[in-house]
């Protein structure tokens, strides 16, 4: 697949840094995370359950509920302006929200309202966003949904979320996003509750609106396997902080990082034997109230040596020629480079 990576610069996120208080315990949820997004490009934000590759996605919405979350500190740059400048009901932010940039959540269900119809909230949704009439805004709602390949379209739009499917439903989100004209969805686990034969026309289905409206796409994930086909680059997430990061053939021929290597060994695939086993990491994340001073996957790291420890927490450092960077102090990443 030929993939092309624009130039421009559409978001820029700086050493982003997010809590959550809980009983008077920090949760370290994000630990100075910083990525970007070219325009018409496509990006993935990989990493297992709690990894805070989620949390980073709703600060940049500014959706944290605070409290218990606490933005700590960092910049979101959209266009170049800091969006964290603005409060998080301010009009500047609700004029982005859901229309320059748009969220998918991976369970539609808590995403879309139970009483009230698709089409209610389709066009209650774009005429905050634009100054036009109802039938207007219906027509257009009407229009996104047969543009993400919802059959009968006029008569879903009377439909009530349980009244569709998890996958319909899926593209209803999708429809939102579409009808905003966003110029940057970022769909978080999109496919997880879907079976797999729903999940790869929901990825078909973003990379044709993407490549149709030219908007950049944010996929967030925990498998590697899903997005390998179709990000131009990828960012691997580990106990709240990016361990690596380059674009997907980097990733996926020259992984630096052991964790990396792990989630590659983790993805089944067609040519191995039914009878390979798959390779587990072994072990669980740390707590993010108590992240060590050091590596946070040395407990579970395979290559590791005491001079992990000592080299106290690693910061990412380029590799070889291409934007391939990797936090690893053992000689595994020495090695590999």
């Amino acid at each position: 697949m030929e993939r092309k990576t624009a130039s421009k610069r559409l978001l820029e996120v700086k050493d982003l840094k997010v809590s959550f208080f809980v009983n008077g315990v920090e949760f370290h949820a994000v630990n100075g995370v910083s990525y970007y997004v070219n325009e018409g490009e496509v990006v993935a934000i990989v990493g297992e359950s709690g990894c805070g590759k989620s949390v980073t996605q709703m600060s940049v919405m500014q959706l944290v509920p605070s409290p218990p979350g606490k933005l700590l500190g960092g910049e979101v740059l959209f266009h170049g302006d800091n969006l964290l400048a603005y409060g998080q009901s301010s009009k500047e932010m609700e004029s982005i929200r859901g229309n320059k940039i748009s969220m998918i959540f991976q369970e539609p269900m808590t995403s879309l309202n139970p009483v009230f119809t698709i089409g209610q909230q389709l066009t209650d949704i774009i005429r905050k966003h634009k100054k036009i009439s109802r039938k207007e805004a219906w027509k257009i709602g009407t229009d996104a949904l047969e543009s993400v390949g919802i059959p009968d379209p006029a008569i879903r739009m009377k439909n009530y979320p349980f009244e569709m499917s998890g996958g319909m439903r899926q593209r209803a989100l999708i429809a939102l996003s579409v009808a905003c004209n966003s110029e940057l969805i970022i769909a978080d686990e999109p496919t997880t509750a879907l079976d797999v034969t729903i999940q790869a026309q929901v990825m078909e289905l973003l990379m044709d609106i993407k490549e149709k409206m030219n908007t950049s796409l944010i996929v967030v994930t925990h498998n590697l396997g899903l997005v390998s086909r179709y990000a131009d680059r990828i960012y691997v997430m580990y106990a709240g902080s990016v361990v690596e990061s380059g674009t997907t053939e980097d990733i996926l021929t020259h992984p630096c990082h052991p964790y990396t290597v792990g989630l590659l060994k983790a993805v089944p695939r067609l040519e191995e034997s039914t009878d390979e086993e798959l390779v587990p990491i072994e072990g669980t994340p740390p707590s993010l109230a108590d992240l060590p001073e050091y590596c946070a996957f040395y407990p579970r790291c395979a290559y590791a040596c005491e001079a992990c420890k000592k080299a106290g927490k690693p910061v990412l450092v380029r590799v070889g020629d291409n934007d391939h960077f990797v936090a690893c102090p053992c000689k595994f990443s020495e090695a590999k480079q």
